[in-house]
């Protein structure tokens, strides 16, 4: 039979258990404990009332409050998609201009940009769009086809050397490769495109520049125009300012100009509809305007 004591020190009786000396004491449930739960008794007694709670078949106990999730999210999505709608027609159906001069359409534009660039175009352009080597940085105002916004629709529509029947078509020749240039008529105009934006080979000459500017109005004028600063209608690059998409370092130039270059863009036609790609185009002409 259990003996039952009571604690000298604590004034509780024991429940007669008792593990190497220790006895345990037969301790009263804090008061606070029953508090709590009569106050949880009473929540719920009136979270049954207020608050859609018991099923009744094929309905449930609506509650003296009359809530129901279900049509508050019905009447928000309702909601979204009517707003969705609105701003979605607005971009349809106004010109690129329009929509520019439209400060709350621009933060839409902004925020669902940023989401198909980086879901569509990152991959080779890079988050920020700064692009890479290979790959044309869209933040400032060289574009090998133009920078209009119309401009950008269409390279955007047909890409770049793709399968697309309209494809833009460029291609750099391989002027070194191809044999169509000796190595001296390389370095020279290697050091005259190079003086174009200020830079120079450490041995480049005088003599050699002009020899390269004769070169290059021979093998280069017809796709970078005489002035070098590139034509839109080929896709050729102006040579006069500080962008380089394959490197504008010395050794970078001279590759390109022995190998040639042929870069590459996806059409986009069957992949985005129009209205994610003029998003794209406001999008991108917002980040080269907010880049310094």
């Amino acid at each position: 039979m259990e003996k039952f004591e009571r604690d000298p020190h604590t004034g509780y009786l024991t429940t007669g258990h008792e593990w190497n000396g220790i006895i345990e004491l037969n301790t009263p449930v804090p008061r606070i404990i029953y508090v709590f739960l009569i106050a949880a008794v009473l929540f719920s007694l009136g979270y049954w009332v207020l608050m859609p709670t018991w099923p009744l078949g094929t309905t449930f106990t609506k509650g003296l409050l009359g809530a129901d999730q279900r049509t508050a999210v019905s009447q928000s999505l309702k909601q979204a998609a009517l707003d969705h709608a609105t701003w979605t027609n607005l971009i349809e159906k106004e010109g690129y201009a329009q929509i520019q001069g439209n400060p709350q359409l621009m933060e839409t534009v902004r925020t669902t940009g940023r989401t198909l660039f980086g879901d569509n175009c990152a991959a080779c352009h890079g988050r920020e769009a700064k692009g890479g080597k290979g790959f044309p940085n869209l933040t400032t105002n060289a574009w090998l086809w133009g920078g209009s916004p119309e401009a950008i629709a269409e390279t955007i529509r047909v890409g770049v050397n793709s399968t697309h029947p309209e494809t833009r078509t460029s291609q750099m020749l391989a002027f070194g490769r191809d044999g169509m240039l000796q190595r001296p008529d390389m370095e020279n105009v290697l050091a005259y495109v190079l003086s174009l934006s200020g830079k120079t080979t450490s041995d480049a000459s005088a003599n050699q520049i002009a020899a390269g500017k004769t070169v290059f109005a021979t093998n280069c004028a017809s796709c970078h125009g005489d002035d070098a600063k590139g034509k839109t209608d080929v896709g050729a690059p102006d040579l006069t300012d500080a962008v380089w998409i394959y490197g504008g370092d010395a050794n970078s130039v001279y590759t390109t100009i022995w190998g040639g270059r042929q870069g590459h863009m996806p059409t986009w036609e069957s992949r985005l509809s129009p209205l994610d790609r003029k998003i794209l185009v406001l999008y991108l002409i917002d980040l080269r305007k907010a880049t310094p």
